[in-house]
């Protein structure tokens, strides 16, 4: 038994041409020739000093800056990620009290300049000349002073980790609201308590709106860590600075801080770039198979 194909229509018999797009050829024309020119301008301009870049970008001092930058990153990322997320958690409770002290310690921390936070916690000492742990009005059983707990490291930590909690709470209280309900309460039918449908069930799923964001922040936070030059603590651009108001040679040596802040924010990148891959690996199987 033959099946009789349809008859071909005159559109089908047209050929197909493919579109031209001439503007973007103009396009990337044009930047290939901006880069060109940037990147000439740059090395034929002596005023670089690219030997004096050389001779400091692995010097010691500037080594030694670059990783108090990256332990600085991470442990304020760490903190604020901990910490964001408790706070995130605390919006969403039905509990007005807790949620609105959520929201008061998200509005104080994003409401004041990160290097005011900063200069606060290393001048804390001003204020609370010593800490101590005992029964509230009452006798204290331990006690030190300030200055020794909060050094330049700690006061740094706590500026840039309590500031960044209050913006990485949104995020992760926008990633939670993106699950939507009906995951809660089918968890919910199964016996579930709300803690263990927050870590198996919504937490994960949140993961693919909250990584991205948050890593954006992280890069932003690697070059918020340059704040910390207020309070006097070498990391990168401390290096830097102390470098050229030794030898004057103030853009060689920022050029330096630069390149090392391009390669660490490459790096970061790169992790996030497979970090969200790997996460959106669910997302990517499920599309496959309704296409099937």
């Amino acid at each position: 038994m033959t099946v009789a194909t349809p008859p071909r229509t005159q559109e089908q018999d047209l050929p197909v041409v493919p579109v031209r797009h001439g503007g973007r050829w103009v396009a990337a024309a044009a930047i290939a020739v901006l880069v060109v020119w940037v990147v000439g301008s740059m090395a034929s301009n002596e005023r670089f000093q690219w030997d004096v870049v050389g001779e400091y970008l692995f010097s010691e001092q500037i080594l030694r800056g670059l990783g108090n930058t990256v332990l600085l990153t991470f442990c304020a990322m760490l903190l604020a990620s901990v910490l964001g997320t408790i706070v995130a958690i605390g919006r969403l409770s039905e509990n007005p009290i807790v949620s609105r002290a959520a929201w008061t310690y998200a509005w104080l921390f994003r409401g004041t300049p990160a290097i005011v936070q900063l200069l606060f916690w290393f001048f804390l000492a001003a204020l609370v000349p010593t800490l101590g742990f005992g029964i509230p009005f009452g006798p204290t059983f331990f006690q030190v002073d300030t200055n020794t707990v909060i050094s330049a490291f700690t006061a740094a930590i706590l500026g840039l980790g309590l500031n960044e909690a209050a913006y990485t709470s949104e995020i992760v209280r926008s990633g939670l609201l993106s699950v939507p309900a009906g995951q809660r309460e089918a968890a919910k039918s199964i016996g579930m308590t709300s803690g263990q449908s927050l870590r198996r069930i919504v937490l994960p799923q949140a993961l693919r709106v909250i990584v991205p964001p948050m890593g954006n922040e992280t890069i932003g936070m690697l070059k918020t860590s340059s704040l910390v030059i207020v309070i006097g603590f070498t990391e990168l651009m401390t290096s830097a600075s102390q470098i050229y108001s030794r030898n004057y040679q103030t853009i060689p040596l920022l050029v330096v801080a630069a390149i090392w802040y391009l390669a660490l924010t490459a790096v970061l990148s790169i992790g996030q770039y497979f970090l969200e891959k790997r996460l959106s690996r669910g997302v990517a199987g499920q599309r496959t198979v309704v296409a099937k």
